[in-house]
């Protein structure tokens, strides 16, 4: 899926000079990276808000349209308020080709009720784990990883070394241990419960 999303360059800075454009329906931004310098900008807060529902915006590289100039970005942060839906500010960060990205993508878990372990034996899923830290370059970019549920049975889980990721993307490890994703636990089961019963098994 691409997005493009189109933005002015912005020129005056300050809380004020935000509260006025927000009240104009717009969005203070930024944009980092790259090796350029750090741009400010707005962009129309309906289409933003349209874009931020959609997953695939948060993990895919983003065509970003300012005065006119093509550049591609990365969402990496927005701000927005606490009640009403109304985005306060969106930070996006340059792509490079050449360099790894590091980005959070979304887990997809499919056959979630044709495996033996919930479609005979009535157990529940458990998902321990819904997004990935990786990082891989530009053109690799998955928009999520998809994890088949469909030979799980009650007691079975999926730990992060036996996910199948595509060629170009690895993943980021914080730890050295390999951690439930999700498993199947019969009803009244923990995610504690797919630990001890893989382990035993």
């Amino acid at each position: 899926m691409t997005f493009e999303l189109i933005a002015q360059a912005r020129t005056l800075q300050g809380t004020g000079a935000s509260r006025r454009l927000r009240r104009a329906a717009k969005v203070p931004g930024i944009i980092y990276g790259g090796g350029a310098a750090a741009q400010s900008i707005e962009v129309e807060h309906n289409d933003l808000l349209l874009k931020l529902k959609k997953e695939a915006f948060h993990s895919t590289i983003i065509n970003l349209v300012l005065d006119g100039k093509k550049e591609q970005v990365l969402l990496r942060d927005t701000q927005v308020h606490a009640y009403r839906p109304l985005v306060l500010h969106v930070d996006f960060q340059r792509v490079d080709a050449t360099h790894e990205l590091h980005i959070k993508v979304p887990l997809h878990f499919v056959n979630q009720e044709e495996g033996p372990g919930v479609k005979l034996n009535g157990g529940l899923v458990n998902h321990v784990i819904t997004e990935l830290d990786i990082h891989c370059l530009a053109k690799d970019l998955p928009e999520f990883i998809e994890v088949d549920l469909g030979a799980l049975k009650v007691g079975e889980s999926i730990h992060l070394s036996q996910l199948k990721l595509p060629e170009g993307v690895k993943l980021v490890q914080h730890t050295t241990e390999d951690a439930v994703v999700v498993g199947v636990v019969g009803r009244g089961g923990s995610a504690e419960a797919v630990e001890g019963e893989a382990a035993a098994a």
